[in-house]
């Protein structure tokens, strides 16, 4: 939604070539194994102080920010380059609170373990592509470029510093998150950029950015269903509210005929809310300290089910009903499928799911 495409939008390029990317780039291929390590990092502001996963390079007596346990996952330092990879970051002793140009590749390292572990240990899915294979970070992208995107074609998770004057840096559990995410949409559903399945192809995103940032349990970035809480420039509390997108001013809260003509960030909108809804429910609820209240379309309550019910049905969904094309219509009988699938047409996930649904008007 527009909270993503303002600070965190991908760029056109890769968004195309993540249409038709089914596999791990050649970047994620085999790589020296050294010795597998844990580190010690300081993230700064947006992640704090963090366990790493290193490897002891035995022939320069060096760790490096290459995860031996997720992949052979590398971070790099760019350097200020807009092309190739940079340089791989290196240490002397294992602990990476030198501050300096390392925090910044210490928090992208940190994100990238967070979104591994998110889909292993809750979905069984062993990378963004479903591979084994890890794929590689870079920050320091450019100049006070205020963004993070996925490309498609190094399969590197890319961040900026930012714009001068912002109130954080874009390197956030929820940033990476709902990037790295856009890799797992292609190479699953394929959910084309553009119309209703746009939309959804974003919500994917968003939906899985939230569940990955409440996975973390990372007390510096709580979990919660706002999105760019930690990167506003205008200082407010968040670019996007899951329970109620239209707060941003463009996002749609619910689905109306045409809506495939809107920006896909906002188009975007009745997915996030349904996800919010089958996980929360409606009306007022306070989710970790953060106030919610969201609406129904027709003014009926929805019981939520809880996150980990929702999250795994719209996994299911996504990774085995939906297609390149699907739209609203589509995903809601993907995701009743998948609920049935998973609990049974009976149940009262599967009823909450129709309910979630109706809430959105998508009947």
């Amino acid at each position: 939604m527009s909270r993503m495409s303002v600070v965190l939008a991908v760029p056109a390029a890769a968004v195309l070539l993540l249409a038709g990317l089914q596999s791990g780039p050649a970047e994620a291929g085999t790589r020296s194994a050294g010795e597998p390590a844990t580190g010690r990092g300081c993230g700064g502001s947006t992640v704090g102080e963090v366990v790493l996963g290193t490897t002891h390079n035995t022939t320069t007596g060096r760790y490096e920010l290459d995860d031996a346990g997720r992949g052979h996952h590398r971070t790099y330092d760019l350097g200020g380059s807009t092309t190739g990879n940079g340089t791989l970051f290196t240490d002397a002793d294992n602990d990476w609170c030198d501050g300096g140009r390392q925090t910044a590749g210490v928090a992208a390292h940190y994100i990238a373990s967070v979104v591994w572990d998110y889909y292993l240990n809750t979905h069984g899915r062993r990378g963004v592509y479903g591979d084994g294979r890890g794929n590689c970070s870079r920050v320091h992208y450019g100049n006070n470029y205020s963004s993070a995107f996925w490309d498609a074609v190094s399969g590197c998770m890319t961040y900026g510093d930012g714009a001068a004057g912002s109130r954080e840096p874009v390197l956030t559990i929820e940033a990476g998150a709902h990037e790295m995410t856009h890799a797992v949409t292609a190479s699953t559903a394929g959910l084309e950029y553009s119309g209703e399945a746009g939309g959804l192809n974003e919500a994917t995103s968003t939906i899985f950015a939230a569940a990955a940032e409440f996975s973390a349990h990372n007390p510096v970035d709580p979990g919660d269903y706002l999105t760019g809480e930690r990167t506003d420039i205008t200082g407010t509390t968040a670019r996007g509210w899951m329970d109620k997108p239209s707060r941003d001013g463009a996002s749609k809260d619910y689905w109306y005929p045409g809506i495939g003509n809107a920006d896909v960030h906002y188009s975007s909108g009745p997915a996030d809310h349904f996800f919010y809804l089958l996980a929360e429910g409606s009306g007022p609820k306070d989710v970790g300290g953060v106030h919610y209240d969201s609406p129904t379309y027709d003014g009926k309550p929805v019981k939520g089910i809880g996150l980990s019910a929702a999250e795994k049905i719209w996994y299911r969904a996504l990774t085995v009903h939906m297609t390149s094309r699907t739209d609203y219509a589509a995903a809601r009988a993907a995701t009743l499928r998948a609920a049935g699938e998973l609990y049974g047409t009976g149940s009262g996930p599967y009823a909450a799911v129709a309910a979630a649904w109706a809430a959105v008007n998508v009947k």
